[in-house]
């Protein structure tokens, strides 16, 4: 493992409006190609982190600082940071639905200071997505909710990001359709990109990540590799949908509820 990590928060604050503080004391790492998920409940804080790195909140982090490839990211904006190699999908997709497939992705490599290679990685990008070279000629905002999701991705992608941030990618998406968005960021990984994936199935996560933090309240209060986590009893609870039971001898079972989809 690299000795220092790809990207380093540290003791980051974050207030709305100056007023409302949502992140208290985050410290988090994803090293080299690593995936790591960062778990927790609605309002726990997770997007506005992903916010806060990304600079679109104005003026924020308070305190602590956000660093990136030994660079400190206080201060710059969203263009400066996604030239720097971090990519950014957000939830809800983002994309621009009067815009055909083939637009929005060439809108994704608008950051790239000249086109060279990018008629190889819009290439790649069709072989990793073949769906979206069907359907390159299509309104974007017709396509299918998973589809919708790949071109996101795929939109990212051809930024060359170091890093790719994924907030909530299978919200929304029937099980046979998150199963394909987790083997495509699987692939991602492997051929060398670095994954912060914010995501509530937890379960599905977890099998694809090294390492995992758990937010709450905007406060980190767990954090260890995948397997620790999956393992864990709080997480397994709160999280994976296994409730603590006590039996009539008085040890301890575990029984599996239907909370997540």
């Amino acid at each position: 493992m690299p000795e220092s990590p790809s990207l380093k928060v540290s003791n980051v604050e974050t207030a709305y409006y100056g007023r409302l503080t949502v992140l208290r004391g985050v410290s988090l790492q994803v090293q080299a190609q690593q995936i790591v998920a960062l778990l927790g409940g609605n309002g726990a804080g997770k997007t506005t982190l992903l916010r806060t790195i990304m600079g679109l909140i104005p003026d924020q982090p308070e305190k602590g600082f956000v660093e990136f490839a030994r660079q400190r990211l206080n201060g710059r904006d969203p263009e400066d940071i996604a030239r720097l190699g971090i990519g950014y999908v957000l939830e809800g997709r983002g994309i621009f639905p009067e815009l055909t497939v083939e637009e929005n992705l060439r809108l994704g490599a608008y950051v790239r200071r000249n086109g060279a290679g990018l008629a190889e990685d819009m290439t790649r990008t069709h072989s990793l997505f073949p769906i979206l070279k069907e359907r390159r000629e299509q309104l974007a905002g017709t396509l299918s909710g998973g589809e919708q999701q790949m071109l996101a991705i795929a939109r990212a992608l051809l930024m060359r990001p170091k890093l790719l941030m994924l907030d909530e990618p299978s919200l929304g998406l029937a099980p046979r359709l998150v199963a394909e968005i987790f083997r495509i960021i699987m692939e991602i990984n492997r051929a060398g990109t670095s994954i912060l994936l914010v995501e509530q199935n937890a379960r599905m996560a977890l099998s694809v990540a090294h390492y995992g933090y758990v937010l709450e309240s905007g406060r980190l209060v767990l954090e260890g590799s995948a397997q620790e986590l999956l393992e864990n009893p709080n997480v397994q609870e709160l999280y994976l949908g296994v409730t603590r039971e006590r039996s009539v001898k008085g040890y301890k079972r575990y029984k599996t509820k239907r909370r997540w989809a």
